[in-house]
């Protein structure tokens, strides 16, 4: 099977392991992963910022850039809601709209394709911490995932789950709404972290870098010890 990756900004630059995390996973699930090297920003920033009509030329990049690709498979539920979004951002525009949906149709984020499409959930990772799962906004208000992250961290050996209080609550970040707001986004991430240390876990585990990305830093401002994983690590852990 091939599989296209789409590694994002974040993990391009900040977080190069998740990228190398979620291609041995892939690959020893028997897919044969692509990188196209010209891929940019999907245009998310832009976005939400309202400038969607510099977004569009991200969008018609990153259309192009993937065209031929069987699936397209994103370490972020952000990110490949996004790529959703490209159907509305072109919904004046007959001929790339329908491109924007042949992209749509072939886009997942990491663990639903593993559950959904690949139809595996027990990955064969061993991770001997007891941990928490934090929930992104876009992954479960826009992609509608709720359940595939779940059915495979239950299936990583030696690994406690706990439930975070308030999970569907927001972390603050939020791209660039954490520049704009940056009070209240210290306020949001100051509460989520609270519940995190209540569980007592050692490790925080999300599928978002921006989340961790943040909460991350909140916990290091804090003086705390939780480490901070994206979930293609704990998938391709062996510890």
């Amino acid at each position: 099977m091939n599989v296209s990756l789409f590694v994002t900004c974040l993990a391009d630059i900040f977080y190069p392991g998740v990228g190398k995390d979620t291609v041995e996973v892939l690959e020893r699930h028997g897919c044969n992963v692509k990188f196209p090297e010209n891929q940019i920003c999907c245009g998310q920033p832009a976005f939400n910022s309202g400038y969607h009509e510099d977004t569009k030329k991200a969008a018609k990049h990153t259309i192009e850039t993937f065209a031929d690709a069987d699936y397209v498979v994103l370490p972020s539920g952000s990110c490949a809601a996004m790529l959703l979004e490209y159907k509305e951002l072109f919904a004046d525009d007959p001929e790339w709209e329908k491109r924007a949906e042949e992209l749509a149709s072939k886009t997942y984020e990491l663990t639903q394709f593993l559950v959904r499409v690949l139809k595996v959930e027990d990955i064969g990772a061993v991770c001997h911490k007891k941990a928490t799962y934090h929930t992104s906004c876009h992954m479960s208000r826009l992609l509608r995932e709720t359940e595939a992250p779940f059915s495979l961290l239950e299936q990583v050996k030696g690994l406690e789950l706990a439930p975070l209080a308030n999970k569907e609550s927001c972390c603050g970040f939020g791209g660039t709404f954490s520049v704009k707001m940056s009070a209240i986004s210290e306020q949001m991430v100051e509460e989520k972290v609270g519940h995190i240390e209540a569980t007592g876990a050692d490790l925080l585990i999300g599928a978002d870098c921006g989340c961790l990305m943040n909460i991350g830093g909140r916990i290091e401002r804090n003086g705390k010890t939780i480490e901070v994983k994206h979930i293609a690590q704990v998938l391709n852990s062996k510890e």
